[in-house]
């Protein structure tokens, strides 16, 4: 027979291992309308802000806007660079200046003369000749794949060109080496991670980008459709439970608080988001979008990615903290989930900060080739699209910390104790099993009493108390205990024997 001590040290001991516990059926409710409206106003905004495909335009011949065919390089010869005119500057025989090194290996040096198949479109099998110079970052080797530009409008032999070679296959295995390590370590999890990822390639492809393009507000846009890859990829890695909602309506906040600063920030410093050739062939392009607000759009989507991690990791930390002390209240909760932030926001934010500077290198080493000021290089447009883009998004990741701590102590402690469907109410205390007493009289003392010394029972089982004594726990809190055995009688000492007559 289990005693009720055994029972309530296993009912407590249930609760330490395992998923966290779900919240009560009433803390749920009141997170679910929080949520539903707001996600019922992103399936709206999706619904309205729907595009209808990219919308179509006459193709420029410039950058990425030209039509492309695949290749392969059968046949390279070495030729002397004169004899092809790969000299695009004629030589002064200067060598003090960049350019005139330049023209003057292309005059003396040995050029390749590549020849290249078209492997794809409607003149495949196609050759033409591609002349490399030898100072060219990219120098070619035979049944190497490469990326053709077609140019109908040209002269027959200047029609086709390369433009870059082909490296979908080491994209693709090292894009498979990723996903075999997501699955290996992660397992069911990493599973869902990467159907998430591609759900969030999705919005990103199909919904945000067209949608910019058919001039709709950016801004608008991002939100919306970075909340719907906030929901879906939260809710596919982490499941529809209260501690997901209390991390979505964190990073809900965080993103809020990114959109207000970048916007305010970006109109003060007069940023206009034209600022190299790509977004000025965009700007060509489509006119009527907004290039101030296509950065904004940027700033929030690339901080989503950090902001869920942080505030994933906050929420699970309260309620592990709770399930491990459930009798600490939100303070407490807070207090010791701050401590936790306060690691993870030195890290988060200087792998943010790095992860914009190495992306901007070759544009901080051309300021530094310049020997430009701190000051200089900071007002130019350029580093200071990458400086508010960066410290904006760093706002926002420290602010979710606390943030999204607070949310989390409040919910997991707020949950009504004891109530239906709600498992955190913590578990009754054991009982404590009362001094046994003594049927035997006491050397000149009365029946009943309690040994105190040495001589006293070894086990609280081993007596039990005279009949008719009433315990003030009553008979739940106080079982009935086992008959003292005459060897627990032996162990008693000479007090507690029955004395000869």
């Amino acid at each position: 027979m289990t005693s009720p001590q055994q029972t309530h040290e296993s009912h407590g001991h249930s609760h330490s291992h395992g998923p966290a516990a779900p919240v009560s059926q009433h803390l749920r409710k009141v997170i679910a309308a929080v949520l539903i409206p707001f996600a019922t106003a992103v399936v709206v905004g999706l619904a309205v802000l729907w595009p209808g495909g990219t919308p179509a335009h006459e193709r420029t011949g410039v950058g990425f806007d030209r039509q492309t065919e695949q290749g392969q390089v059968v046949q390279i010869e070495r030729v002397d660079c004169k004899d092809v005119n790969a000299a695009q500057i004629p030589s002064t025989g200067d060598t003090s200046k960049p350019q005139g090194r330049e023209a003057e290996r292309a005059e003396n040096g040995d050029c390749a003369k590549a020849t290249i198949e078209v492997t794809s479109g409607k003149e495949k099998g196609h050759t033409f000749i591609e002349v490399v110079q030898p100072d060219a970052p990219r120098q070619f080797h035979v049944k190497q794949g490469v990326v053709v530009a077609y140019a109908p409008d040209a002269p027959r032999d200047l029609q086709y060109s390369v433009t870059d070679v082909n490296r979908k296959f080491p994209m693709a295995l090292l894009a498979g080496i990723f996903a075999l390590a997501v699955v290996v370590v992660g397992r069911l999890r990493g599973v869902m991670a990467l159907v998430a990822l591609a759900v969030s390639f999705a919005v990103l492809t199909l919904f945000i980008l067209p949608a910019i393009l058919q001039g709709s507000n950016p801004l608008v846009v991002a939100v919306v459709g970075a909340s719907a890859i906030m929901l879906l990829a939260l809710y596919m890695c982490h499941g529809l439970t209260a501690r997901t909602s209390v991390a979505v309506l964190g990073t809900l906040i965080s993103l809020l608080l990114i959109g207000l600063l970048g916007s305010l920030f970006i109109g003060w410093a007069s940023l206009t988001g034209n600022t190299d050739d790509n977004t000025g062939l965009i700007h060509g392009l489509y006119p009527e979008i907004d290039m101030s607000g296509l950065l904004l759009a940027g700033v929030i989507i690339g901080s989503l990615g950090v902001l869920d991690d942080v505030t994933v990791t906050q929420t699970s930390a309260v309620w592990e903290l709770h399930q491990a002390d459930p009798s600490m209240g939100p303070r407490a909760l807070y207090r010791a989930g701050i401590r936790i932030g306060r690691d993870h926001i030195a890290s988060v934010v200087n792998t943010l900060v790095l992860a914009y500077a190495g992306a901007a290198l070759p544009l901080l080493l051309l300021f530094s080739i310049a020997q430009s000021g701190v000051g200089t290089v900071a007002n130019s447009e350029l580093v200071a699209e990458e400086i508010v883009r960066t410290l904006v998004g760093s706002i926002g990741l420290v602010a979710s910390v606390p943030v999204t701590t607070a949310l989390a102590a409040l919910v997991v402690s707020a949950d009504r104790a004891g109530a239906k469907g709600s498992p955190l109410a913590p578990p009754r205390a054991p009982v404590e099993a009362l001094p046994s007493v003594s049927p035997y009289p006491a050397a000149g003392g009365t029946a009943g009493a309690r040994p105190t010394g040495p001589a006293g029972p070894a086990h609280p089982t081993a007596l039990t108390g005279p009949v008719g004594v009433s315990d003030p726990e009553g008979p739940e809190a106080a079982p009935s205990l086992p008959v003292q055995s005459a060897s627990a009688r032996k162990l008693g000492g000479g007090k507690g024997r029955r004395r000869k007559k």
